[in-house]
């Protein structure tokens, strides 16, 4: 299935955070041999190391490589400790050291950088935790100042930020969503992504409507079936959500990015959890699909 011969399916993607026991090669065919239309690669020391050296012949080989499959992709920046091994997602942009949030900030628009090398559709990101004794007003500030620099650097690169609303993060839902985007002053750099499960998990409307009320900004979407309240990112059938009508959702909003299944936890079963994800996908998919 590719985006030239079927315009009007989703474009399906896996991501590298729950392939973390394959080489990049390995998981780039492994994908491709499954009938992937791309990957979520998430910039990280096993896979595309965004902080090693020789960093642009890197990335040139796997966008060749990509190409030769036939795969697109998006670049994920949610690894857990790719810029300080003891803690996890630290710094965050939301950091009280400024150095600290800069340095995140360097992450990102090297992020963005790879991303037009590669061809990528969108590069995504998450806010962070806010820090004990840190205010709200004040980390909705550090969170524009960080991310004004990213914005500048997507906007030349031609690539969009895709920010996504995380539980427990000062960015948690789409309303906070609305909020960053206002106080910036809607800058057309800044999209979302929309995580399904995350939708299943705190929004108060279904994601089927979810992805309705988010269509004019999303940019890049996250997969996976979860349960309301219990924010555990579980294989297809495991939680809660209907899926067919997400899936129609998808489709009717003319959304064109990838939808990547995002099962960061899953490494262990990764090429069976691959196959049976985009097996279950397909089914619902054409479950919801109207009769021709």
């Amino acid at each position: 299935m590719s985006p030239e011969t079927n315009p009007d399916q989703l474009r399906l993607g896996y991501g590298t955070n729950g392939l973390t026991d394959l080489r990049l090669d390995d998981a780039l065919n492994l994908l491709a041999d499954l009938g992937y239309d791309g990957v979520g690669l998430t910039l990280d020391h096993m896979h595309l190391d965004p902080l090693a050296p020789d960093l642009a012949a890197r990335t040139s080989r796997v966008a060749r490589r990509l190409g030769e499959l036939g795969l697109t992709a998006t670049v994920e920046t949610g690894a857990r400790y790719v810029l300080d091994p003891r803690r996890k997602h630290g710094p965050s942009l939301l950091d009280p050291d400024p150095e600290a949030r800069a340095a995140r900030t360097r992450l990102l628009i090297t992020a963005v950088e790879v991303a037009a090398d590669l061809g990528a559709h969108a590069v995504h990101c998450f806010s962070g935790t806010t820090p004990p004794g840190t205010d709200d007003e004040t980390a909705w500030k550090r969170l524009e100042g960080a991310l004004l620099p990213v914005l500048d650097a997507a906007a030349f690169a031609g690539v969009p930020l895709a920010i996504e609303p995380e539980p427990g993060h000062l960015l948690a839902t789409l309303a906070d969503f609305h909020h960053l985007r206002t106080c910036l002053g809607n800058p057309s750099p800044l999209g979302l992504t929309l995580d399904i499960g995350h939708c299943q998990c705190l929004e108060p409307d279904p994601p089927a409507e979810c992805i309705r009320a988010a269509a004019p900004w999303l940019r890049h979407v996250q997969i996976e079936d979860m349960r309301r309240g219990v924010h555990e990112h579980l294989p297809f059938g495991d939680g809660e959500i209907d899926f067919p009508p997400v899936l129609d959702a998808l489709t009717a909003t003319g959304y064109r990015g990838l939808t990547v299944v995002e099962l960061p936890r899953h490494s262990h079963a990764g090429p069976e959890l691959a196959r049976a994800s985009i097996e279950f996908l397909r089914a619902a998919a054409s479950k919801g699909a109207p009769a021709q």
